[in-house]
């Protein structure tokens, strides 16, 4: 990866995206379009079909056809195989392009998307491309006279809605298991990042994956996601975004036909960092990137730093060192360490909550401010707000943007009393060199993930989820897998 290519990449012009239906590009059908807004310098990048209730209902029932007729799910194993590998191939082969389409449209910094994307989502499918074939039914221990065999099968047709900070990583943390099992899928993208799951979509096809069986729907959520979530013909429905839309599609759920839904949700996850922390020094640059890495906009951003208070002043001021070390500025420079927020309103509403902060008495020790407005980007420096109360806005509320809260504790209990004081429960960490105090640290923070001397770094073996009002149900690992299939029993009577 050097700089001219990147450079060559963006100078492309980006075609116009349509819907993919049915194996078709297909235009909305009222002809509605959208204005895609790079945010890296405010301009229109492209346009995208406006979907509408009739696009998303047709890309449906492309996906219940080709269920039915077991295009695919009828394939053996080993033909699903084939395919999945060939389109890890091709993300591969295609990585570069991409990477710097997905940070044209919403602002990474090209340094983390090459692997958090283009990287990450193939080796994902490669990863599901390999289990297909190795899960197995079972045998239940019934009496003599009776043989009850347990049957896993695909669930029908799965409804994915995609956000937009990592698009290809999370659409293939969707894709990759729904489809090893035999699933269709229709696709909904973010309004602000749709063009790189759009162009992986056409890859999977050229891939060899059979008409009909991944669809695509771009536009609006409060349209097109509705209608998905609606849809009498939907069998599951995944969603990775805001807690306020997984309440709507829950009860979309609720209205329609009772489809499973999946949710992973917002967070605020606290990282703890006591006093005997075997390297303070690290675990200060770890802290500063598990927050501004992507400006803020990661799930499990630690976007809560509690610090024991007889180190609190020297160790924020070595996160705030490092924060300003930090270059933001345009992510498609290879010199970034930090790229654009993804859009004006997520800028406003990150300002919005330093505000906030200041209001309830917090203090800025550094950023707090919109920076290179002057490029027509959306750009925010990292910001480190101080004497953060553990009931604050800022303290319960996710931001999904570089803004850090920190909160002192005396103690152990305290420590854990103010971690678990939100309705979320996704990830956190704890520093420490005493081995009791981790693993007590492990099991007493509510939340899926909880790193110790370290943050963020976990592959997909392992599974992601939340606990509370950070979701349900899980993404990576074989557990995604129980996701996107059905239980049958047969009971035979001998």
């Amino acid at each position: 990866m050097d700089q001219s290519t990147i450079n060559a990449l963006r100078a492309q012009v980006v075609p116009q995206r349509l819907h993919v239906i049915d194996g078709k590009d297909v235009p909305a059908s009222d002809g509605g379009l959208m204005d895609v807004i790079s945010p890296i310098d405010g301009t229109v990048l492209t346009q995208m079909a406006k979907g509408t209730a009739a696009d998303m209902e047709a890309a449906i029932a492309a996906a219940r056809a080709a269920f039915e007729d077991g295009r695919w799910a009828g394939q053996p194993p080993a033909a699903r195989k084939k395919v999945l590998h060939k389109w890890a191939d091709l993300i591969e082969a295609h990585a570069l392009e991409l990477a710097v389409l997905g940070v044209r449209d919403n602002g990474t910094e090209i340094g983390m998307a090459i692997k958090a994307e283009p990287g990450s989502a193939a080796g994902t499918i490669r990863y599901y491309a390999e289990a297909l074939d190795k899960i197995y039914g079972e045998i239940a221990p019934t009496s003599s006279d009776v043989l009850a065999m347990i049957h896993k099968e695909p669930v029908g047709v799965v409804g994915a809605i995609i956000p937009w900070n990592f698009p290809l990583m999370i659409g293939a943390w969707k894709l990759g298991p729904a489809l090893a099992m035999g699933n269709s899928v229709v696709l909904k993208p973010a309004e602000t990042a749709s063009l790189s799951l759009m162009r992986m979509v056409e890859l999977a096809h050229e891939a060899g994956l059979p008409s009909g069986v991944l669809n695509a729907v771009t536009g609006e959520g409060a349209v097109v996601g509705e209608a998905m979530g609606l849809s009498m013909d939907v069998d599951v429905l995944v969603f990775t975004g805001s807690g306020a839309t997984g309440r709507r599609l829950m009860e979309y759920s609720a209205r329609s036909n009772m489809k499973r839904v999946y949710l992973e949700l917002g967070g605020k996850s606290p990282n703890v960092v006591f006093a005997d922390a075997p390297n303070l020094e690290e675990a200060a640059m770890v802290a500063a990137g598990a927050i501004f890495r992507n400006a803020g906009q990661v799930c499990v951003a630690a976007s809560r730093l509690l610090v024991e208070a007889s180190i609190h002043d020297e160790f924020v001021a070595a996160v705030a060192k490092n924060a300003e070390a930090l270059r933001v500025g345009d992510p498609l420079d290879l010199q970034t360490a930090i790229g654009a927020v993804n859009s004006e309103r997520q800028l406003t509403q990150n300002l919005g909550f330093v505000q906030s902060a200041q209001d309830e008495g917090g203090q800025i020790i550094t950023g707090g401010a919109r920076v290179l407005a002057e490029t027509g980007g959306f750009y925010m420096a990292p910001t480190v707000v101080t004497g953060v109360t553990p009931d604050a806005r800022l303290a319960q509320q996710e931001v999904f943007g570089p803004v850090l809260g920190v909160t002192a504790f005396e103690s152990e209990e305290e420590a854990v009393r103010i971690a678990n004081s939100t309705v979320y429960g996704l990830a956190g960490a704890v520093w420490t060199s005493n081995l009791g105090r981790a693993h007590r640290m492990v099991r007493a923070v509510r939340a899926g993930v909880v790193h110790v001397n370290t943050y963020g770094g976990a592959d997909g073996t392992v599974p992601l989820g939340g606990h509370g009002q950070s979701g349900n149900g899980h993404d990576k690992s074989l557990h995604a897998l129980e996701k996107y299939i059905n239980l049958k029993t047969a009971w035979i009577k001998l």
